[in-house]
C-alpha cells in the first residue's frame, strides 16, 4: 500500500470513527455504535502514532517525576515529553502494593491501546505477566509486533464488558484514561473485579462528565465485589500537562508536525493536534476550531463537557 493510500485509510478510520461517537441520538448512542467507532478510532491512530508522542492527556507533577526519575533515570530525555508515563506511574503509585513487591504477580491493562503504557508499566515493577488488552485488533496487533516479550508481556484483543481471562487471574487490574468510551461502565466494573483474585487491587483514572460520575458514585454506594478505597481529583495536574503540551515549540506540537497526515485528519485532530492532547479540557480554542464547527466540517467535540479527571482505588473482596 503507498503512503499516500495509507493515510487515506487512517483518515477515513480516524474521522468516520469520531462522527459516529459523536452523532446525535435521542436516547444515547446504542453499544454496539459506540465500540466500533471507538475501534475505528484507534485503528486509524495505530498507523501514524510514534513511539512516545501521545498515550494519554498525560499528568505533571514535580514528585512523581522525581520517583520515576529514581527508578528509570533518563526516562524522558528521548522520544517522550514524559508526560503519559507520569499518568501511568500514578496509577501504581496509589495502590497499596510497594512497587518493589510485585515478584510473582499479574497485572492486566484494559484499554491498553498502543501498549506503550503498559510497556512503561513492565519497567517500573517486575511482575511475572503483564498482559494488555484492547478493542482495537489493529492496535493490539501492532503492540504485540513492536512491545511484546513472551509470556512477561504481551497483548489481546477483547471486550472490557466481557473480559476473557478467567475468575481471580490477576492481583491488579489497571485501566487508565478508557472507561469513557465504554457502554457499560457497571459492566467493566464487574468484570474487572472478576478476574481480580480476592484482595487484588483495581486502579481505575479517567475524564469524567456529569452523569458518569454520577454512575460511578451510585455504583461505590452498592453492596458490590468491589471495596473503594480512594478518590484522588488530579484534574489540575493533568490539565497542567495538557497546557504543557499545547504550549508552541513543545515536545507535542513539533512530533505531531512532522507526521504525514491528509488534511483531513489534521481538521478532525485540530490545529497541531490540538484536540487529541485535550485543548477543550483546558478551554483551549482557536478561531479554526469556531470555523470549522460553524460549518460542521468537523463535528463540535464531545469532550467539552468533562469537568474533572479522577483516579479511584478499589480492592476486591474476599
Amino acid at each position: 500500500m503507498s503512503t499516500s493510500t495509507q493515510d487515506s485509510a487512517t483518515a477515513e478510520d480516524f474521522s468516520s470513527g469520531f462522527r459516529k461517537l459523536n452523532a446525535k441520538h435521542d436516547s444515547g448512542p446504542p453499544p454496539e455504535r459506540v465500540k466500533g467507532a471507538v475501534s475505528e478510532i484507534y485503528n486509524g491512530v495505530a498507523s501514524w502514532s510514534t513511539q512516545g508522542d501521545f498515550w494519554n492527556w498525560g499528568l505533571h507533577d514535580d514528585e512523581v517525576l522525581r520517583e520515576i526519575r529514581s527508578l528509570i533515570p533518563g526516562f524522558d530525555d528521548h522520544g517522550t515529553d514524559g508526560f503519559s508515563e507520569q499518568l501511568y506511574f500514578q496509577a501504581l503509585r496509589r495502590i497499596p502494593i510497594p512497587l518493589s513487591d510485585y515478584a510473582g504477580k499479574k497485572v492486566l491493562e484494559v484499554g491498553c491501546g498502543l501498549g506503550e503504557g503498559l510497556n512503561f508499566v513492565s519497567r517500573v515493577v517486575d511482575a511475572s505477566q503483564v498482559v494488555g488488552l484492547d478493542l482495537s485488533q489493529a492496535a493490539t496487533d501492532r503492540a504485540n509486533a513492536r512491545l511484546s516479550r513472551g509470556e512477561r508481556l504481551r497483548f489481546v484483543q477483547g471486550d472490557a464488558e466481557d473480559l476473557p481471562f478467567a475468575d481471580g487471574e490477576f492481583d491488579v487490574v489497571l485501566n487508565v484514561e478508557s472507561s469513557h468510551n465504554y457502554p457499560d461502565l457497571g459492566g467493566f466494573l464487574n468484570e474487572a473485579a472478576r478476574v481480580l483474585k480476592p484482595g487484588g487491587y483495581l486502579s481505575h483514572i479517567d475524564l469524567f462528565i456529569d452523569q458518569s460520575h454520577e454512575l460511578l458514585t451510585r455504583i461505590k454506594r452498592e453492596d458490590g465485589p468491589l471495596e473503594w478505597l480512594e478518590d484522588v481529583d488530579v484534574t489540575e495536574r493533568v490539565r497542567a500537562a495538557i497546557r504543557k503540551r499545547l504550549a508552541p515549540g513543545s515536545f507535542y506540537r513539533r512530533n505531531f508536525s512532522a507526521k504525514k497526515l491528509s488534511v483531513k485528519t489534521r481538521i478532525m485532530m485540530g490545529r497541531g493536534g490540538s484536540h487529541l492532547a485535550g485543548a477543550d479540557f483546558v478551554g483551549h480554542r482557536d478561531a479554526l476550531d469556531r470555523v470549522l464547527e460553524a460549518t460542521r466540517i468537523r463535528p463540535r467535540r464531545a469532550q467539552q463537557s468533562y469537568h474533572s479527571y479522577r483516579h479511584h482505588i478499589a480492592r476486591k473482596k474476599p
